[in-house]
């Protein structure tokens, strides 16, 4: 009975992911990142009161989300994602550059998280960090909205 389980399962798993679309996995991704970055942002900017323990996690739950970012994976070439795509082809004939921001991005992230801010302060100076990753990134590979 337990082989058997462990055959359904493997084949569950397996046959998802020969379906997965890489566009949908790397917005749903991308969107785990800003709802991380949007528990962190309203302490930062002094809209809610500094709260040390949520700022640790948020950072460890945004770090373990930035380790799954797999440009291969999310990025496999030409990989339009239909009409709401936003990737722009840019990525593909500069793809050293754009996996070395990736990887800066996780780095920056695993940084930050491994010494977690201890004040309002710190904690805009480490999201400036990481944000100016996502927002230098996305000036370079990311059609503007609409």
């Amino acid at each position: 009975m337990k082989t058997f389980l462990l055959a359904v399962t493997t084949f569950t798993l397996v046959s998802g992911a020969s379906f997965a679309d890489p566009h949908e996995d790397r917005v749903a991704l991308m969107k785990s990142f800003g709802q991380q970055l949007g528990q962190l942002a309203p302490m930062a900017k002094g809209e809610k009161p500094f709260d040390a323990a949520a700022t640790a996690a948020a950072l460890t739950e945004l770090q373990a989300r930035t380790e799954k970012f797999d440009a291969a994976v999310l990025f496999p070439e030409g990989s339009t994602g239909g009409d709401k795509n936003r990737a722009l082809p840019v990525i593909w004939t500069a793809w050293d550059d754009f996996t070395a921001r990736a990887d800066k991005l996780k780095a920056d992230v695993a940084e930050v998280a491994a010494t977690p801010p201890a004040d309002q302060a710190a904690l805009g100076a480490a999201l400036g960090k990481i944000g100016s990753n996502c927002g230098g990134c996305h000036e370079v590979y990311r059609a503007p909205e609409g």
